[in-house]
């Protein structure tokens, strides 16, 4: 297959794109460059290749969750700006 400048238009008209000349040239080389490698991809003998669900066989490695260092609610709350006692007071920011 070979990318042509028919084509091209035809791609900037649905994509709405207003490309130059320059522009234009450079698509069709690039995209011509692509179909190419593509088709050498398609010569490869994958026959003996075995389908991938995941590209490596890594597995995840879990800890176990523990509870590190605190800081006490109090000593939080005494750095709010505002507070009721227990909770940070905030601003609302959501207005239904």
């Amino acid at each position: 297959m070979q990318i042509e400048e028919t084509l091209i238009f035809r791609l900037e008209q649905l994509a709405k794109l207003e490309l130059d000349a320059e522009e234009r040239a450079g698509l069709i080389s690039d995209l011509n460059h692509i179909l190419t490698l593509v088709e050498q991809m398609n010569q490869l003998d994958t026959s003996q290749v075995e389908p991938l669900a995941h590209i490596n066989a890594g597995q995840n490695r879990l800890r176990e969750d523990a509870v590190g260092s605190q800081t006490a609610p109090e000593d939080a709350l005494r750095s709010a700006p505002d507070s009721d006692g227990q909770f940070f007071k905030v601003p609302k920011v959501i207005d239904l």
